[in-house]
C-alpha cells in the first residue's frame, strides 16, 4: 500500500505476553523526580540482557500524585511474576531510595495475593529496626528513616497482565532521514497512555532475528534489514533504502499497543516521502514467538 509515496507494507509486528507493574515515584521538584525516574528504569531495554523492560510513561503534576509533589509513573516489564518483583525490588532499592526527597507509591489497582509485588515490605529492613509502618484507607506505608529525612513506600504494588514486543520498522533513504523519522514517531507513540518505548529516545539501530548461528546466543542481528547485507538472499530491502530503525512498544494491554502502533503510523504517512521515509513494515517471525499480532493495514489511521 502506497501512501503520501511511503510504502506501507502488509505485515504484522508480533508481540508476547509479560506482566508489568506501574510505580509513581514523587520527590520536591519535577527535576528530582526525574532523576530517580531515569536512573530506575536505566539499563532496562530488552529482557533479552537486561532482565526487564522499563521506561517513565509520563511526568505528574502534583495533583495527579498521592502526596501532592510532582512526579513521574514508571512502568515496569518482565516474563513473569517472580522476574519483575525482584527487578523491582533492586532498582527501587537502589535508584529511587537513594534519591533526595523522594517517595514510591503503586500505580496499579490493589491485585491478589499471586500477583504481589513487594516494595517496602522489603526495603524496610534498610531502616535497620527503626523503621515505622502505618495503614491508610486499607493500603500499608513504610517510613524508613534515612540521612535528609524518611523515604516513605508503599508495602506493596502488583503485577497486571501486559503486551511486550510491539514494533515498528522504518526504513529511509539515509541515516539521518531514518533518525529523524523515528525522533518524530517515538514522541508521538508517547503520547498513548500506558505504554513506554524502553530503548534509548524510544529508538533501536541493533534489530534483532530470533536465534543465531553461534551456540547460546537467544538472539543476533537482524541482517534482512541491514543495508550492508542487501547482497544477501535474505535481504528484505530495495536499492532506496540506506537505513532502518525500529522502535519497540511494551503496553499494559493489546489495545495500548495498537493505539501506540497507530500513533507512529500516522505521525510517519503523515511526514511523506519528502522526509526521506521509503516505507514501513514490521518484525514477526512468523506467528512463533507471541499471540499477539498488530496487522499494520489494520491499524492505518
Amino acid at each position: 500500500m502506497l501512501l503520501n509515496g511511503i510504502h506501507i507494507e502488509n505485515s504484522y509486528a508480533e508481540a508476547f505476553d509479560m506482566k508489568a507493574t506501574r510505580l509513581i515515584v514523587t520527590a520536591d521538584t519535577p527535576a528530582w523526580a526525574r532523576h530517580a525516574g531515569m536512573a530506575a528504569t536505566g539499563f532496562a531495554t530488552s529482557v533479552i540482557a537486561c532482565g526487564c523492560e522499563a521506561g517513565i510513561e509520563r511526568e505528574l503534576a502534583p495533583e495527579e500524585t498521592p502526596d501532592g509533589r510532582p512526579g513521574v509513573s514508571l512502568l515496569f516489564f518482565a516474563t513473569g511474576r517472580s522476574v519483575l518483583g525482584k527487578q523491582v525490588e533492586t532498582r527501587v532499592g537502589q535508584c529511587i531510595l537513594t534519591c533526595p526527597g523522594t517517595a514510591c507509591f503503586s500505580g496499579v489497582p490493589r491485585g491478589v495475593k499471586e500477583d504481589l509485588i513487594p516494595l517496602g515490605r522489603k526495603l524496610r529492613y534498610f531502616g535497620d529496626g527503626q523503621q515505622m509502618s502505618k495503614l491508610l484507607g486499607g493500603r500499608r506505608y513504610w517510613r524508613i528513616p534515612v540521612m535528609d529525612g524518611e523515604f516513605l513506600c508503599e508495602e506493596s504494588s502488583w503485577s497486571v497482565p501486559a503486551v511486550g514486543g510491539g514494533n515498528l520498522l522504518i526504513l529511509a533513504d539515509a541515516r539521518m532521514a531514518a533518525l529523524e523519522a523515528a525522533e518524530a514517531a517515538a514522541d508521538a507513540m508517547r503520547s498513548v497512555p500506558n505504554v513506554v518505548l524502553p530503548f534509548p529516545g524510544g529508538v533501536v539501530r541493533s534489530g534483532s532475528k530470533v536465534g543465531a548461528k553461534y551456540k547460546g546466543m537467544p538472539a543476533s542481528t537482524n541482517d534482512a534489514y541491514c543495508p550492508t547485507l542487501r547482497g544477501l538472499p535474505r535481504s528484505r530491502l530495495p536499492a532506496e533504502v540506506e537505513s532502518v530503525l525500529e522502535i519497540v512498544i511494551d503496553g499494559l494491554t493489546a489495545a495500548d499497543v495498537a493505539a501506540a502502533t497507530t500513533a507512529g503510523l500516522k505521525c510517519l504517512i503523515e511526514r511523506g516521502r519528502g522526509s526521506g521515509i521509503w516505507g514501513v513494515t514490521a518484525g514477526n517471525y512468523g506467528g512463533k514467538l507471541g499471540r499477539h499480532h498488530f496487522h499494520l493495514h489494520e491499524l492505518l489511521p
